[in-house]
């Protein structure tokens, strides 16, 4: 789907307008690349040490360094298969701080549910401010029959799961019961922990990070620097859930980011260039910080 997106946007441009994006990527800003990077690490490291209160109230202890790492290897593994970045993350530190995989993936899910939460307010601020526009573009450029066609299907088959669940005797659905029963333990272990103000600070200082990360790298082109807080948080949103539909939003991040600056007066050669250099510096950060930790994790350990 993402090599479908990229070959679907370049085949309508010119020979003109591809000069015109690779003139964008010579004549670009790349300092404020650098301070989103680290304002990158400063937001893992953040959700490192979120990790730990949720594990900790279960009582299980993993270091910060592991956590880190986990977490950084999660998301290169991201890249390849959706989604495994959360399951290596429960298997790394049953590993090597022999936490039970039920609990250290469900600590990982109900993460994930706070995250969701956290964006989903973000939609509502960007309707609240943007309506008119955020209306506009979902009307036109997202195939809303598409979605609602998958929308319903997708209901009908978690229905069925869940009865199948709920009712089935078959001893792979009983397994599955075994196991969702430590699951739950972890995905419900922030309801009950002691430390919930500190988890949600962290919940706060991660996002920030994130909104900050995407505020500066708007200052690499100057077509983009003024933009005013409203666009920018419409565009975080679209973006974030860009990177839901393809691998890490690979093809599809600089696909909508371009797409949604339209709406703004941003031509789209320089929406989609703006998207690309995003992308990729997002990604090239994540593959240090990813081949780092998967070399160093061992060596850690082992010192340990």
């Amino acid at each position: 789907m993402g090599f479908f997106l990229i070959f679907y946007t370049y085949n309508k441009f010119t020979a003109e307008q591809i000069l015109e994006i690779q003139s964008y990527f010579k004549n670009a800003d790349y300092t404020y690349l650098f301070i989103a990077a680290g304002i990158a690490v400063l937001g893992n490291a953040s959700r490192a040490y979120r990790w730990k209160f949720s594990l900790e109230h279960m009582g299980y202890a993993s270091s910060f360094q592991n956590n880190f790492m986990a977490i950084s290897i999660g998301y290169v593994l991201n890249l390849t298969v959706p989604k495994s970045g959360e399951v290596s993350r429960a298997l790394i530190v049953k590993k090597y701080n022999n936490i039970p995989f039920d609990k250290g993936f469900g600590s990982v899910v109900a993460e994930r549910i706070v995250d969701f939460l956290v964006l989903l307010l973000f939609m509502l601020i960007a309707v609240f401010l943007q309506f008119n526009i955020v209306k506009s573009f979902i009307l036109d450029k997202i195939p809303i029959d598409k979605l609602l066609f998958f929308s319903v299907a997708s209901a009908l088959l978690f229905v069925v799961s869940v009865l199948i669940y709920c009712y089935s005797k078959l001893k792979f659905v009983l397994a599955i019961k075994e196991k969702i029963s430590g699951l739950k333990e972890g995905v419900f272990s922030i309801l009950h922990m002691q430390k919930k103000g500190a988890y949600l600070f962290h919940t706060a200082l991660i996002w920030l990070s994130y909104l900050l990360m995407f505020r500066v790298v708007f200052y690499v082109f100057p077509e983009t620097s003024s933009l005013s807080i409203s666009a920018i948080i419409t565009s975080f949103v679209v973006g974030s859930i860009a990177v839901a539909f393809t691998n890490s939003g690979f093809g599809a991040y600089p696909f909508m980011i371009s797409k949604i600056l339209l709406v703004y007066s941003i031509s789209e050669t320089t929406g989609n260039a703006f998207g690309w250099i995003v992308w990729t510096s997002q990604m090239l950060v994540v593959l240090a910080l990813g081949l780092f930790s998967f070399l160093y994790l061992p060596v850690f350990n082992r010192k340990n």
